[in-house]
């Protein structure tokens, strides 16, 4: 598999976000008046939605106990100006959206989820290592072959 080599992609020249909320990019604002409605909205039904593959739905029910969940956040940082972080969790915070599939549930913060909506989260298994990854994001324009760095269309 490829991998990320640091030097190579710090190289590049992009501006990396300032410290602080996501909301400095500018434009995840427009996306968060459409949560404040309670419940599901009639436009689209992707809409604020991450999706689950059958590897991620699967590997989830194998490393989760109780009432844990995998949490997807979005980060400054990373070789493209964004990176993707996994972790474990068990507290839902006020401003967490959650999905589910098959038992296996995914939380992401508000301000994540402007820069993850419509994509899937996959668990993707290689030779040298194994984890969860973010696939086929619309919000996207290019990512790092690491597959956790990504950049944001405008």
């Amino acid at each position: 598999g490829s991998w990320c080599p640091a030097p190579l992609c710090r190289g590049r020249a992009l501006p990396r976000p300032p410290p602080g909320p996501a909301c400095a990019v500018g434009h995840p604002l427009r996306w968060a008046s459409s949560f404040s409605q309670p419940g599901p909205t009639e436009s689209d039904p992707s809409e604020g939605q991450v999706f689950l593959s059958e590897s991620c739905v699967k590997r989830l029910l194998e490393i989760t106990e109780g009432s844990e969940f995998l949490r997807l956040q979005v980060e400054g940082g990373g070789c493209s100006g964004f990176q993707y972080k996994f972790s474990l969790d068990t507290v839902i915070n006020p401003d967490d959206r959650q999905g589910q599939r098959g038992g296996a549930r995914v939380v992401v913060d508000m301000d994540s989820l402007a820069f993850v909506k419509g994509s899937m989260v996959d668990f993707s298994q290689e030779l040298i290592r194994s984890s969860f990854q973010v696939v086929s994001n619309p919000q996207a324009e290019k990512g790092c072959s690491c597959g956790t760095s990504f950049s944001v269309k405008f």
